[in-house]
């Protein structure tokens, strides 16, 4: 017998997702994952989820749920879920920075958080993933968010009106600590490389850090060309699974290997001419740090927000991989970084005291767009 769930499909940032009410979601959450894998058509072993509403990659490939907050101080809870394409895995491990930009809009048009009449809308977001808040301020007319404006992000065609997005605190989102090692940088021995250095941080989502000259990279490869790169997809995947093991997400290899969104790998490189998926040329002044991201095992073609949240606090974090790398002089306000689809900024408030590092907080801007709603069917 079928069943059919209310659901709506909205673009967040250069993201899509299922996005539901907790209420029209089973009350056991045991149940949640047959649906998920059912509406977005996983498993599928020709990788392309022709058989539900997922794209074949991983950032359309997710789900969102909204329900009432259990937090103090928060308007909703929001949790995450990214679905696997060729195997029945459902992932919570971690939460989705460009999905984030479509919660407080939803919330708003659905009635979950009272609305201002016209002005800027405030809601409060309760992650549940990484057990942080996230303040999402978006324009308002005649009670309902707005979708058309001016702000074109890079991954995206045409524009849309701006939602802001402040991560509050956002280090240790997936460990509990900023650097979960205790360390800005460290070495690690992968096979067919040699030892590397690379810098383990979590702010948003846990990142590793590594730099693209280690891996015989140039670190302006395009995702295609990454992807088709043997040699090194083989030693960054070894390194994602040492690295969830020294920061405290799996006790071994073999269940890191089960754990598939987090850490998030991060190639970086120091500022150089390269070129986006469209052909535009991005020169070296233009940027204060080039990076390529891996995630669920695919290089990306638009960096994930949460990883590129990390890769700016990352960048002031003194002996980061990526701070020795990046531009020595740049605006922590407006941090410039380079990927496959053009240049995010993104600020990021970083302070070290006597407890070491700490990350105040972290924002940027993505645009979104509810595409239709209905029934899904699982």
């Amino acid at each position: 017998m079928r069943r059919r769930y209310p659901a709506a499909f909205i673009r967040g940032g250069t993201s899509k997702a299922l996005v539901f009410h907790a209420r029209d979601l089973p009350a056991d959450r045991a149940e949640w994952d047959e649906i998920f894998l059912k509406a977005m058509g996983t498993p599928d072993r020709y990788g392309r989820q022709l058989n539900g509403m997922g794209g074949g990659v991983s950032s359309l490939s997710k789900v969102c749920v909204v329900g009432p907050p259990t937090v103090p101080g928060a308007h909703v809870d929001y949790t995450f879920a990214q679905v696997q394409i060729q195997d029945a895995v459902v992932d919570y491990s971690g939460n989705c920075g460009n999905m984030s930009s479509a919660i407080g809009p939803f919330a708003l048009d659905e009635g979950l958080v009272d609305a201002p009449r016209s002005g800027e809308a405030c809601v409060r977001i309760h992650n549940t993933n990484t057990r942080k808040i996230i303040v999402s301020r978006f324009e308002v007319r005649e009670g309902q968010s707005i979708e058309t404006g001016k702000l074109a992000i890079p991954g995206v065609d045409g524009a849309g009106a701006p939602v802001r997005l402040d991560f509050l605190s956002p280090g240790g989102a997936s460990t509990g600590k900023l650097l979960p090692s205790g360390k800005a940088a460290q070495e690690f021995e992968l096979l067919g490389v040699g030892r590397v250095n690379a810098s383990l941080v979590d702010a948003a989502n846990a990142c590793v850090f590594v730099a693209a000259a280690d891996l015989g990279l140039t670190g302006g490869e395009s995702p295609d060309e990454l992807g088709s790169n043997a040699r090194a997809m083989g030693a960054l995947a070894e390194l994602r699974l040492q690295g969830s093991v020294a920061m405290g997400i799996a006790p071994d290899i073999e269940a890191a290997a089960a754990i598939r969104m987090i850490p998030l790998i991060a190639i970086v490189s120091a500022p150089q001419r390269t070129t986006t998926l469209s052909g535009e040329a991005i020169e070296a002044g233009e940027t204060d740090l080039v990076v390529r991201m891996l995630s669920n095992g695919q290089p990306h073609r638009a960096l994930p927000l949460t990883g590129s949240l990390c890769t700016a606090v990352a960048m002031q974090i003194e002996g980061s991989v990526a701070a020795r790398l990046a531009r020595a002089r740049r605006d922590p306000s407006a941090l410039r970084i380079a990927m496959p689809s053009g240049i995010l900024t993104v600020a990021a408030e970083v302070v070290r005291d006597l407890n070491g590092w700490h990350a105040a907080h972290g924002s940027f801007y993505r645009t979104t767009r509810r595409l239709f709603d209905g029934h899904v069917y699982a």
